[in-house]
């Protein structure tokens, strides 16, 4: 049932804290958005919105909007790096679902999520410039305090019901909780991420992923307005196996990448349908930072606390699932908490739903997701391979990428049955 008497402090303004707050707002129960930040700007690179949580966006009444922007994902593919086809399947409507997969700068969807909370929400609903330092609770509510991040100085104490942390992979409110657990775990992999106006290739939808556990590269268009001008705005991403202890000091620093850093692993690589020269050269910026993770937690909820998103469950970008967990996260507590009088067992069977499924996600990741087809061609390819790989059976490859959809909630058939 509705429960427009509680009300709730979301920590973090970002794309999980956003949804969480649009879909709390749908279930009659107020929130305020807190951001560290003094402005939220349209910053980052490219996603991928799954079919799992595109459903759950269109719920939200934000699909029209999203499809004005994004790219409808219509293949992924997996290749070597001489442009030997490992693996294809469709995605998203041209594989079956109900609903798209979506390709979409990461700043577009925020600037989405933003306009839809403050016009339901209001404008004040959001509070920039908050940094969460503390919280504090009793059998009746839970208060949080936030400083001016510049300066240090107390800016505000507010008491609510209950608490997301949804303040990304270095939470503060997750720090509060785990003050021990110290920096994310470095893959060893570290990114080169840019973006690229050209000429499509393929269809013009496709995402694509070439290499090995070593040195990687995806690329997928991510604006459609740059597709209705016959060009494509391509998100890409260089990735090579780097061992340092850099990014166990660093967090999640991000730095201007320089094109001499990674270039001349590829300079051999030839895909056949894509200038991977152009590609790098004609980026309009590229910036360089570490895939990082966090370990699993054994607990989420702590009374009228909890954890959401990257805060709660960090992983690898392998199988593109991060922000499709989130965004399943904040529809699930919303679900939860609207159907449930006590907070406190609310968010307890919040995080009885998604913390197991999150967990082995981050460990499936680790082990390269589904992605793990490129690495197995790798070693076992004697070259006698045609076009298409042979080497690795199709049975094999198609188990190994419906086992992963499975595990992240996103098969078609899971999918179809909640449309």
């Amino acid at each position: 049932m509705k429960q427009g008497k509680i009300n709730g402090i979301i920590v973090g303004g970002g794309l999980v804290g956003l949804t969480a707050a649009l879909a709390l707002h749908q279930e009659g129960i107020a929130v305020q958005v807190f951001e560290s930040v003094e402005e939220i700007k349209p910053l980052g690179v490219g996603i991928n919105l799954l079919p799992h949580s595109v459903l759950n966006l269109a719920k939200l009444g934000l699909l029209d909007d999203l499809r004005k922007v994004a790219i409808e994902t219509s293949s992924l593919a997996y290749y070597s790096a001489d442009g030997k086809t490992i693996w294809k399947e469709p995605r998203g409507l041209n594989a079956g679902y109900e609903v798209p997969q979506l390709s979409i700068h990461r700043g577009d969807f925020h600037m989405i999520l933003l306009k839809h909370v403050q016009q339901r929400l209001g404008v004040k609903s959001v509070k920039s410039g908050y940094h969460f330092t503390d919280l504090s609770q009793t059998n009746r509510n839970v208060t949080a305090t936030f400083v001016d991040r510049k300066t240090g100085a107390e800016k505000d104490r507010v008491t609510a019901d209950f608490l997301i942390g949804a303040d990304g992979i270095n939470s503060t409110v997750r720090q509060h909780y785990y003050p021990t657990e110290g920096a994310p775990k470095y893959s060893g992999q570290m990114l080169w991420r840019g973006v690229t106006e050209m000429d499509p290739f393929l269809d013009g939808r496709s995402m694509f992923m070439a290499g090995h556990n070593n040195l990687k590269l995806v690329a997928y268009p991510i604006r459609k307005e740059s597709a209705d001008r016959g060009k494509s705005y391509i998100n890409w991403i260089a990735e090579r196996r780097i061992p340092s202890d850099l990014a166990e000091r660093q967090g999640d620093w991000n730095e201007e990448g320089l094109l001499n850093e990674f270039r001349g692993d590829f300079i051999n690589w030839n895909l056949g349908w894509l200038d991977i020269k152009a590609l790098f050269e004609n980026a309009m910026s590229i910036h360089k930072f570490p895939m990082i993770d966090r370990d699993p937690l054994p607990k989420w909820s702590f009374d009228r606390a909890t954890l959401m998103g990257d805060a709660a469950h960090a992983m690898y970008p392998n199988g593109s699932n991060g922000v499709s967990q989130g965004v399943l996260d904040a529809l699930t507590f919303a679900d939860i908490l609207a159907t449930r009088l006590d907070i406190i067992e609310a968010l307890q069977a919040y995080e009885k739903v998604r913390l197991e499924p999150t967990s082995k996600i981050i460990l499936a990741n680790r082990q390269t997701g589904p992605e793990q087809v490129m690495q197995m061609v790798y070693e076992k390819c004697e070259g006698e391979c045609g076009q298409q790989h042979t080497c690795i059976s199709r049975n094999i490859l198609e188990d190994i990428s419906l086992k992963y959809k499975k595990l992240a909630g996103f098969d078609r058939q899971s999918v179809n049955l909640s449309a």
